[in-house]
């Protein structure tokens, strides 16, 4: 039960990530709720991978290389899923930024 109601959190805070930040294009709310299994499945499998990968760069750059990893997962994201689609480095940053804020706010609730 927990994790359709991380699904539905996830799949709401991509389409209000979708809404605010430009360069963002979410066809529909399936797609959302897609781009939400593909992302959890990217960051669950692959994201720990890539960060043990980019330690050391991470490191030099006191943490700011974890930014660009997560930008990575979600670039990978909208090349797996169709009708998902972001426009540059910085509209997949901060669509980033708003997914994690909002599903923090929205997971405060499940708790």
């Amino acid at each position: 039960m927990k994790l359709l109601l991380r699904l539905v959190i996830s799949t709401l805070a991509i389409l209000v990530a979708a809404n605010l930040v430009p360069g963002v294009v979410v066809a529909s709310t399936t797609t959302a709720i897609i781009v939400a299994i593909v992302l959890g499945i990217l960051n669950t499998f692959l994201k720990p991978v890539l960060q043990i990968l980019a330690l050391p760069i991470t490191i030099l750059t006191l943490g700011l290389f974890y930014f660009v990893v997560n930008v990575f997962i979600i670039y990978l994201a909208t090349y797996l899923v169709d009708g998902f689609a972001i426009s540059g480095f910085i509209s997949a940053l901060l669509f980033g930024l708003v997914v994690s804020v909002v599903s923090a706010i929205l997971g405060m609730f499940l708790d």
